[in-house]
């Protein structure tokens, strides 16, 4: 019995050291494919740690399942085209930050009277935001539902200012500037300092979450219950598991491919 819990500990260790391979070969060809299209090294190093970040909070998933084939990652991650970024102008700062849909369009107006412009949604769903040191402005968000397409929603809000900076699955965000109402009021005299945090998930999502992972749970309970059998429970439940990971990694790669578009 020992021999049998040995050899299943050590089977354990290693599939968890092939994981670490894994993770760490994706994202060290990912940084070479980055550097081949010119990205400048600063951004390359906080792309992966935040890649890197998102894979062990996702318990080790498989990189490629999570993010596609890494060629095709890195062109996505890299400017379009394959062209070579000038230089960032070193009064120009860079913030890439993400939020649930419960707080994202009240975060995005803060961050926006504190001179964050956003430039992108990226395929990880994160707002990709600049700001100018030197003559910081304010700016204000919508957040608008685009289950059937755009449908010519930028035209009916173009009048009022507003522009399209980013979408994700079925979601489209729009911004403009305050200055447009409020004129030199919109500048910032001495905007704050950059957030020390990039993730902002509110209550109700986590109790969502959780509320989601104990129906989970109790349906393999219930499963290994009426069955007698607590193996059934478990397949059960690694079937609602693998249930919802395959439309989500589904809505990802079509946000991707429309990214890449």
């Amino acid at each position: 019995m020992n021999d049998a819990m040995n050899e299943a500990t050590d089977d354990t260790v290693n599939e968890t050291m092939d994981e670490g391979y894994v993770r760490d070969s994706y994202l060290l060809d990912l940084a070479d494919r980055l550097r081949e299209h010119g990205l400048p090294a600063d951004r390359i190093e906080a792309t992966v740690a935040d890649l890197g970040a998102h894979l062990d909070e996702s318990d080790g998933a498989d990189p490629e399942a999570e993010f596609g084939p890494v060629d095709a990652f890195a062109r996505e991650l890299a400017p379009a085209g394959g062209e070579r970024p000038d230089a960032p102008e070193p009064h120009v700062e860079t913030w890439r930050w993400t939020a649930d849909t419960y707080v994202d369009e009240g975060l995005l107006n803060r961050f926006g009277g504190e001179g964050w412009e956003v430039e992108r949604v990226d395929a990880l769903g994160r707002f990709v935001s600049h700001r100018d040191l030197e003559r910081p402005q304010r700016w204000e968000y919508r957040r608008e539902l685009v289950t059937r397409g755009r449908e010519g929603l930028d035209e009916r809000l173009a009048p009022d200012g507003w522009e399209a900076c980013g979408n994700w699955i079925v979601y489209a965000w729009f911004k403009r500037p305050v200055a447009a109402s409020l004129g030199p009021g919109a500048d910032i005299p001495a905007p704050p300092e950059v957030p020390d945090r990039w993730r902002f998930f509110s209550r109700r999502f986590y109790a969502l979450v959780a509320v989601a992972a104990a129906a989970v749970v109790l349906a393999g309970v219930a499963v290994a219950v009426d069955d007698r059998d607590a193996g059934s429970g478990l397949g059960f439940t690694g079937g609602l598991l693998v249930g919802a990971v395959v439309p989500i990694a589904a809505l990802w790669g079509l946000q991707a491919w429309r990214s890449r578009g």
